[in-house]
């Protein structure tokens, strides 16, 4: 039997330190499509990658590392400082992650998945993404706890994470867009497991298989 209903979208997304990949990673072993916008932005800007080229003419080879890939870091300390380069990276690298997570999703759904997930860290602050997800799940936790991951898992300063998390959408922000929240402050991974298998998304999707 064919079928011809249109696969159940979600957007999924978190502070950074979260634990948003793991959720990810869970939903992918469960069926999901998974696009990660994250993973996307970093193969484009691998060694080679197709936005090299710009950035290099925009910015200068400085900002590569050793191996030709963009110095996320010094990147990063570039753009946080300087709000007309921000915009400049944002144009050559949006549109080439935008075109691949298309592609992704024709393949996922010419696959025949019927759960797609979206992993965009800034999707509460587009309203591009939140026009084209069916849900939003967030994954939350007290900002302190993001803190302190981020120093542990990057070895950055506390100044530094402090202002990648002050550059993102509020914890208000994204819990008043949620449609579904997963507390992530202690939970097990086994814990994770069995919250995610419990969400509503599980259920719409068996109501459209």
């Amino acid at each position: 039997m064919t079928l011809t209903f249109p696969p159940l979208r979600i957007g999924l997304t978190g502070g950074i330190g979260s634990g948003k990949s793991t959720v990810a990673s869970h939903l992918q072993t469960l069926g999901a499509a998974v696009m990660d916008a994250d993973a996307i932005s970093r193969s484009m800007t691998a060694p080679h990658g197709p936005a090299m080229p710009a950035i290099a003419r925009t910015f200068g080879s400085e900002f590569f590392n050793a191996q030709g890939a963009l110095d996320r870091e010094r990147m990063r300390t570039h753009v946080f400082t300087n709000s007309q380069a921000k915009q400049a990276l944002e144009g050559i690298i949006h549109p080439l992650v935008a075109e691949e997570i298309q592609r992704q999703t024709r393949v996922a759904i010419a696959g025949g998945r019927h759960l797609l997930v979206f992993d965009v860290p800034l999707l509460i602050e587009s309203l591009h993404w939140r026009k084209q997800v069916d849900r939003i799940l967030v994954v939350d936790c007290p900002v302190e706890t993001q803190i302190h991951r981020v120093m542990t898992r990057d070895q950055l300063s506390r100044e530094t994470v402090e202002r990648i998390i002050n550059a993102q959408a509020s914890r208000q922000q994204r819990l008043r867009a949620a449609d579904w929240v997963i507390y992530n402050e202690s939970l097990s991974l086994n814990d994770l497991h069995q919250t995610i298998t419990g969400l509503p998304i599980f259920l719409a999707g068996e109501e459209k298989v």
